[in-house]
C-alpha cells in the first residue's frame, strides 16, 4: 500500500467523521443552540464547518504518515493508531452528547477525555514521526479552546 493511499484513506475516514458528526448537529445548531447563553468570544457558526474540514483533513494527513511507517516501527505505529482512533470517536461521541442529547455537561467531560487522548496521540506519534505530532497542534489548539467554549456554555446555562 502507497503512502498516498494511507493518506487518502485517513482523511477520507476523519472527513467521513466529520460529516456524521455535522448530521447530529445540524437540527440542534439551527433550534437548540441558538438559545443558549454563550460567552463573548463565541466564534460564529459560519466558521466552524471550516475549520473542522481542516482539521480534519490534517489529522487524516497525519494518521496516514504515522500509517505509513508501520514496517519501520510496528509497535509504536500501533500504539499512536489505536489512540488515534479512540479519539476520533470521542470526537464523534462529543458531537453527540452536546447537540444530540443537549448536554453540555456531558460534552464537557468528553472533551477533556479528548484532550488527554489527543494528547497521547500527539506522544505516541512523536515517537515514528515529528511531522504528524506536528500537524496535530492545530487540532489540540482547537479543542483547548474548545473545551473552554464548553465549559463556559455550560456553565452559563446550567
Amino acid at each position: 500500500m502507497t503512502q498516498a493511499f494511507r493518506i487518502i484513506g485517513m482523511v477520507l475516514l476523519c472527513l467521513a467523521i466529520g460529516y456524521l458528526g455535522s448530521k447530529i448537529t445540524v437540527e440542534s445548531v439551527q433550534t437548540w443552540y441558538p438559545t443558549l447563553e454563550k460567552p463573548s468570544f463565541n466564534p460564529p457558526n459560519w466558521l466552524f464547518a471550516p475549520v473542522w474540514t481542516t482539521l480534519y483533513i490534517i489529522m487524516g494527513i497525519a494518521a496516514g504518515i504515522v500509517w505509513n511507517k508501520i514496517t519501520l516501527d510496528k509497535d509504536s505505529v500501533k500504539r499512536g493508531m489505536t489512540f488515534f482512533f479512540s479519539q476520533l470517536g470521542l470526537n464523534l461521541l462529543w458531537s453527540y452528547l452536546f447537540f444530540g442529547l443537549k448536554n453540555p455537561l456531558l460534552g464537557l467531560f468528553d472533551i477533556i477525555l479528548l484532550w488527554l487522548f489527543i494528547y497521547e496521540t500527539m506522544a505516541q506519534f512523536n515517537k515514528v514521526s515529528k511531522t504528524a505530532t506536528y500537524l496535530f497542534i492545530p487540532y489540540m489548539l482547537w479543542v483547548s479552546f474548545a473545551t473552554i467554549l464548553n465549559a463556559s456554555i455550560w456553565w452559563l446555562n446550567r
